[in-house]
């Protein structure tokens, strides 16, 4: 009987403590544009505890019941502070007012980098469009994608390079999210500008390691961008006119506080001028960004959101390329209680490649398509305990090539490159669990299940190896195929199940020090097919199959962080460890283009990257900025299959072409007074790996080159330093129409920073000599931007 009764009496408690705490959640944004807030810290200072808001400005937090005093606060906005009896669940939404004379500077900031010193989320960088378009960069035009360069860890290939690297990764090993689409490929005008309009973007967050289960399909960096929703409250206009391009952007309510708009489009123009220079070669792009969302109540919203986006390149009409990427994406909100928010979205995406070569005859189309669907909820059991999970399903459609005659009397045959069909599905679930005051950890599992759709034909070979080794020359050549497999859509020609977990933690030795550590496992199922040091437009994208296995990282990562000097300056410290498998490599003299099958050419090989980055923000005063340093390793390695055979590059590990040993980056930001603001950048990089001859010999009467080892040697050192002023008139205050004028240099002191290195005979000595490219030398720009 006293049995009974002790344990009535702990359920007793263990109930009345359970009905003694109540949640408060919401949903913040911005007062003047009803535009949702992404990280919004929402702090409990007498209970030591806070949250934030997610990627749709929704928060919740559930507390022991009483009266407490909220406070919110976000880099930008005046912190609000309001006292709330928590007798019930309390719904709280919260209306940020824009700070835009920089008040309580210090204290925003402090809040903002508290809270990622605690988080036991890692290898985390984020930059705001503020701070996007202030950076100096090449003909005067904001860039996304060249921002990130300044950041630690992250690397390019060059000038006028598309993509970007991390942490010694590729290109096609990033995955780029556009309000959750995928982009393949993030680039205009070949890599002189990015797809991404900075006028029209919310938010941009760069995961380069410790990456969260809810993300999977790429085993470098995850890139998460998301667009304006539009202003809920009064119409604004935005644009800018600048030396090669200019753009405009219209937001505002369809119906006040409830349904909004966005629409921004982007274009260059410096091909009308080429004819004036009798120039019959044009090169241009175009962008459009769209977004529409109906807020139906305080428990539902939906979103439709857009892009579309087109390169043009031509010579003389007589060839003709074309490229671009279309996207769109509906989503729906929805509040299922205090605690429980979801969000399903259904996307589309598209990459198209066009060539048409008027010379030869023919037209070439290519591309890759994805229709994706995905649910996630997110649960705020309580402020230690938050739970993510959820599922996803792609479905791909890869068009290899097509080639069709334009001409009917240039002989060309109409032939369609064998397609490629596959699904991705994956469930996750992702747990936030703060277990001390000092120590919180992050962990999660992600299943991964690819499956390799049947296809019209595929090779037969002999031990199913379509590549062989010759031991008499010692070279990898393709296999004859013997025979041909014909499959309808609904076979399945191979199949991958891959278990991903993750894990981060941090331990914090108080308010301003902490040390994380993470480690993360991924599998990557598709592929870029590219054995340039920079991805082109022409590259294809193949699926894994039965000859390519998917590649599946193992990263380390460790880290100390600190806030210095009352907070004014943060340090940043990591260090980390990657080991990819399934690395693609490609046997020498491989051709990937128009080819049916690739399989001949590529061998399974591996990959290993290591190194330690340091960043130190100062983040209050006139003078903003960070000083970023990488020293880091990038190698590969495709051993002997067999004793009988050698691998490529005699099976030792030799630098990727996007090995960068030391990478040193410092970007400044002085604000002189309301009129006059500064901005400038140095950025060096260790010289590209590359492959020069060593030797020569002659052969009937030709010179032939002689290469040795793989990426022995490199291009000189890149460095370079951009300058930028932004002139705010006066005459701004007292008017609707805001104006700036922004003067940029790009290369100050005209650094010749080689592209390539080519070698060839000098025609009146005689004499080998090598000849260095260069694109840019010093460019200076004028852009003016407005909003009304």
């Amino acid at each position: 009987m006293k049995k009974l009764t002790l344990l009535l009496l702990v359920l007793s408690v263990a109930i009345t403590y359970a009905q003694d705490k109540f949640t408060l959640s919401g949903t913040i944004s911005e007062s003047a544009t009803g535009e949702t807030l992404i990280g919004v810290n929402v702090l409990i200072l007498d209970l030591r505890t806070g949250t934030s808001t997610n990627e749709y400005g929704f928060y919740s937090i559930t507390l022991p019941a009483g009266t407490y005093e909220i406070t919110y606060s976000s880099l930008g906005f005046v912190t609000q502070s309001t006292t709330i009896d928590l007798s019930q669940n309390v719904r709280q939404n919260v209306l940020m007012i824009s700070d835009t004379e920089q008040l309580d500077e210090v204290v925003i900031e402090a809040d903002v980098e508290r809270a990622s010193i605690k988080a036991a989320q890692m290898s985390v960088n984020t930059l705001t469009a503020e701070t996007i378009r202030s950076i100096p960069v090449v003909l005067g035009e904001a860039d996304v994608v060249k921002s990130l360069l300044l950041l630690p860890g992250v690397t390019s290939a060059g000038e006028a390079s598309s993509g970007f690297n991390v942490r010694g990764g590729a290109a096609d090993q990033n995955l780029i999210l556009l309000d959750e689409a995928t982009i393949f490929n993030s680039s205009h005008l070949f890599g002189f500008f990015s797809v991404f309009n900075p006028d029209a973007i919310k938010d941009v967050k760069l995961f380069k390691g410790g990456i969260p289960a809810r993300y999977g399909g790429r085993v470098s960096s995850v890139l998460e961008i998301f667009q304006k929703e539009g202003n809920s409250r009064e119409l604004k206009i935005n644009g800018g006119i600048g030396a090669v391009a200019s753009r405009l952007l219209a937001e505002g309510p369809i119906v006040k506080d409830k349904a909004a708009f966005l629409v921004g489009g982007r274009g260059s123009y410096a091909h009308l001028f080429l004819p004036l220079f009798d120039i019959e070669n044009r090169a241009y792009f175009y962008d459009l960004n769209t977004k529409i969302n109906y807020r139906l109540n305080d428990r539902n919203s939906f979103f439709l959101s857009g892009y579309f986006g087109r390169d043009l390149f031509s010579i003389n009409e007589s060839f003709v390329n074309v490229y671009g990427n279309a996207l769109g994406n509906f989503r729906w909100n929805h509040i299922f209680s205090d605690k429980l928010f979801s969000n399903l979205s259904v996307i589309y995406s598209d990459y198209y490649y066009g060539l048409e070569l008027d010379f030869v005859g023919f037209e070439w189309n290519s591309g890759i398509q994805n229709f994706n669907i995905k649910y996630d909820l997110k649960h705020y059991l309580s402020d230690k305990l938050q739970v993510n999970y959820g599922i996803n399903n792609i479905y791909y459609s890869f068009n290899p090539g097509k080639i069709e005659p334009n001409n009917p009397e240039s002989g060309i045959l109409e032939e369609q490159l064998i397609k490629k069909y596959a699904n991705e599905f994956a469930a996750y679930v992702d747990v936030e669990h703060t277990l001390t005051e000092k120590l919180r950890v992050q962990y999660g599992l992600r299943l991964s299940h690819f499956i390799r759709f049947g296809q019209d034909e595929l090779n037969i070979y002999q031990n199913d190896n379509p590549v062989e080794f010759d031991p008499f020359l010692l070279i990898y050549r393709g296999a004859e195929p013997i025979g041909v497999q014909e499959s309808s859509r609904s076979d399945q020609l191979a199949s991958f199940t891959n278990l991903e977990p993750r894990v981060s933690l941090s331990y914090a030795f108080s308010d301003d020090a902490s040390i994380k550590a993470s480690y993360t496992r991924i599998a990557q199922y598709l592929h870029l097919l590219s054995n340039t040091s920079s991805p082109t437009p022409l590259d294809v994208w193949t699926p894994s199959g039965p000859f390519v296995e998917p590649q599946l990282l193992d990263q380390y990562a460790f880290g100390f962080f600190k806030n210095l000097w009352e907070r004014d300056y943060t340090l940043e410290t990591e260090v980390f460890y990657k080991d990819i498998q399934n690395r693609i490599d490609y046997i020498d003299g491989a051709n990937l283009i128009a080819n049916n099958a690739i399989e001949q050419v590529i061998l399974n090989g591996e990959a290993r990257a290591y190194g330690l980055e340091f960043l130190l923000r100062k983040n209050t005063g006139k003078l903003q900025g960070w000083i970023a340093y990488t020293l880091s390793k990038s190698e590969q390695r495709t051993p002997p299959r067999d004793a009988n055979e050698i691998g490529i590059n005699n099976g030792e590990w030799y630098n990727t072409p996007y090995d960068k040993p030391h990478d040193i980056a410092v970007y400044g930001n002085y604000e002189l007074n309301d009129k006059w603001r500064f901005n400038g950048n140095f950025v060096f990089q260790t010289g590209q790996p590359t492959n020069f001859p060593i030797g020569q010999f002659e052969f009937q009467g030709l010179v032939i080159p002689y290469f040795g080892l793989r990426n022995l040697t490199r291009l000189p050192d890149y460095h370079r330093m951009d300058i930028a002023a932004t002139l705010t008139p006066g005459k701004n205050k007292d008017r609707n129409w805001q104006a700036e004028w922004v003067f940029s240099i790009y290369n100050v002191y005209n650094r010749r920073n080689a592209a390539a290195i080519n070698f060839r005979q000098n025609q009146d000595t005689g004499v080998n000599e090598a000849v260095r490219t260069s694109i840019f030398g010093i460019v200076p720009s004028v852009t003016y931007n407005f909003k009304f």
